[in-house]
């Protein structure tokens, strides 16, 4: 049985015995076997429930970061009066294989302010992403492979 598993019947069995079937409760429920689970997660033998929930948190917080700094660069892109802008169209190599690892890429670029994920290559090597300012294709390249692919990679591998 996963630790997950266990965790979601330990917040099953908190909502039986307080008697209340909320969602709240659930979600305290399963917050508070999450807890005793982290405490005995030597003696299960499974650290990796965990170490995953913390690196997709992360994945998250990474996306919510570049979320707000990317809205506030087209923002200011978009009230500045001479707007010197590149757009462009570059090819991108990709890292991840897996075609779960690829949509939550392409999605998270797309969702990224100022950014677009326009295709896939067939062999599923080459993501094609539109930026709406391209002057600098290698800085892009190297901010998708250090942060969001990189986070992906952490944590679904």
């Amino acid at each position: 049985m996963t630790l997950y598993l266990a965790n979601i019947l330990l917040a099953l069995a908190w909502m039986v015995v307080t008697g209340s079937a909320t969602f709240v409760n659930f979600l305290f429920g399963f917050a508070l076997g999450a807890g005793a689970l982290y405490l005995i997660r030597g003696q299960v033998g499974s650290l990796g429930y965990f170490a995953r929930a913390r690196r997709v948190l992360s994945l998250a917080l990474l996306f919510v970061y570049e979320l707000i700094l990317s809205a506030w660069r087209v923002a200011v892109l978009v009230v500045t009066p001479d707007m010197k802008l590149k757009p462009g169209i570059f090819a991108y190599p990709l890292k991840v294989d897996r075609d779960f690892e690829i949509t939550l890429l392409a999605n998270l670029i797309t969702l990224t302010p100022g950014t677009l994920s326009v295709d896939v290559s067939d062999d599923r090597r080459i993501l094609y992403i539109h930026a709406l300012d391209c002057s600098d294709p290698d800085q892009a390249r190297m901010d998708i492979a250090t942060g969001f692919e990189r986070k992906i990679m952490e944590a679904f591998r």
